[in-house]
């Protein structure tokens, strides 16, 4: 009886307040009461992802002593070549088995030097696999329809059971429209929006996991690194790397923050990070002095810097001031030599995959 006495009180306060005007139709007492602003829409602002100019990243990475590096080196070349000499094994025992190999199509615009070194590793890599590879390649201005039936064409190839699009794509392409038409099973990026869904929803499994962040997980596995109950922290929240990273680590019962270019105080956040997982495209973003003590660093930033000495004329550098993080970090990947050569050892792995489903081979 006392519950239903009080339900009766609660609904009367209620309705007194309506006959009393408080929800009338005014503007004007829609707009000042708080409770009734209502937003224009749910999903957030699609901002640009500029970091400040303020930012340290624009200063020269470099040591102010001579410490000694006290950081395990993560090799993930030699990471990478252990994973692909079992693919290789995996893809010889296919052939001999049911006369077939996998393969992988790749869709090429424009003519970026990151993009073309990318694609032609990855060709690379499929031969020494024993993969199948066929590039597609289309000028910068081409037609968004001519790429969709490019696409088209392979996903209706039953020789083909990875299609790659290379990113990033020029502006005036739909990136999403074009992702969208690539078929589920043969997307070995692991860029459809329902492999993105899937792999953000618990009980759920995606047909395949981005190459990049499995590549970073794979870094943190294999060295030994434990996940669970660690602070990890990831800057950038691309649909590339930095979104699918956040999502695989709390798969693997981290607590994970995401820093962005609008974070405040992102120095003092990732101090507090026992994983720093960094991909946000700005060289020497990361300082020593933004780690703790003993911190586990995955550098996934690439940037080419003018460097005559070198064979091609440039040299690579990562978010991370490798010089200053390794002094104070437990283990560092380095750049080159770190994530990079896993991405490519992650596509492999994942045409391999969509292979095997294909022809039912185990």
């Amino acid at each position: 009886m006392m519950i239903v006495r009080r339900t009766r009180v609660i609904t009367n306060i209620i309705s007194r307040r309506v006959n009393s005007n408080c929800f009338t139709t005014s503007s004007s007492t829609i707009s000042s009461s708080p409770i009734l602003k209502f937003p224009s829409s749910l999903l957030s602002l699609d901002l640009p992802e500029i970091w400040p100019p303020s930012s340290p990243a624009v200063t020269n990475c470099c040591t102010a002593n001579d410490q000694p590096s006290a950081a395990l080196v993560i090799d993930g070349k030699l990471i990478a070549d252990e994973i692909r000499f079992r693919i290789a094994e995996q893809v010889r025992r296919m052939k001999d088995s049911v006369g077939k190999v996998p393969g992988l199509a790749v869709i090429l615009v424009g003519d970026r030097r990151d993009s073309l070194t990318y694609v032609r590793n990855k060709v690379i890599a499929c031969e020494d696999a024993g993969i199948k590879s066929l590039v597609t390649q289309f000028p910068q201005n081409c037609n968004q329809d001519d790429v969709i039936r490019a696409l088209s064409n392979f996903n209706e190839d039953p020789s083909i059971h990875g299609i790659l699009v290379q990113l990033p794509l020029p502006q005036h392409l739909n990136e999403e429209k074009i992702l969208s038409a690539l078929k589920l099973e043969k997307d070995v990026d692991g860029f459809h929006p329902l492999n993105m869904g899937n792999l953000a929803m618990r009980g759920r499994e995606p047909l395949f996991i981005p190459c990049t962040p499995k590549g970073c997980i794979e870094l943190l596995i294999r060295s030994s690194v434990e996940i669970m109950g660690k602070n990890a922290v990831v800057i950038g929240r691309s649909n590339i790397v930095g979104l699918p990273t956040s999502l695989l680590l709390q798969r693997h019962h981290a607590t994970v923050t995401i820093l962005h270019a609008l974070t405040k105080n992102p120095e003092q956040i990732t101090r507090e990070a026992d994983i720093v997982v960094t991909a946000s495209g700005v060289p020497n973003l990361v300082r020593g002095n933004w780690l703790k003590p003993g911190a586990v660093v995955i550098d996934v930033g690439t940037f080419p810097v003018e460097d005559p000495s070198c064979e091609n004329g440039y040299r690579l550098i990562g978010d991370v001031c490798y010089e200053e993080a390794s002094k104070v970090a437990s283990a560092i990947t380095p750049v080159p030599g770190g994530v990079g050569p896993m991405t490519i050892a992650m596509l492999l792995s994942n045409t391999l995959d969509s292979a095997k489903r294909a022809y039912d081979f185990t």
